[in-house]
């Protein structure tokens, strides 16, 4: 599933995001979906999401698992 499509994301989900300090390299961070915080339905970026894990802020990249 693509990440920059706001219906194909819930919480609990295992995501992976690009953090706003890695969008120069490209790391990706993988973590739980706590809060979608994009709110239109597509974004070309990713759309942002806060991650359980220490509330990171990313942009999701790819959708790994559904819960």
């Amino acid at each position: 599933m693509e990440g920059n499509i706001r219906a194909n994301l819930k919480p609990g989900m295992t995501v992976d995001i690009v953090l706003k300090a890695d969008q120069r390299t490209g790391k990706l961070t993988r973590g739980h979906v706590k809060r979608i915080l994009t709110k239109s339905p597509t974004h070309p970026h990713g759309i942002k999401v806060m991650l359980e894990e220490q509330d990171m802020v990313g942009r999701v990249q790819k959708i790994i698992k559904e819960e």
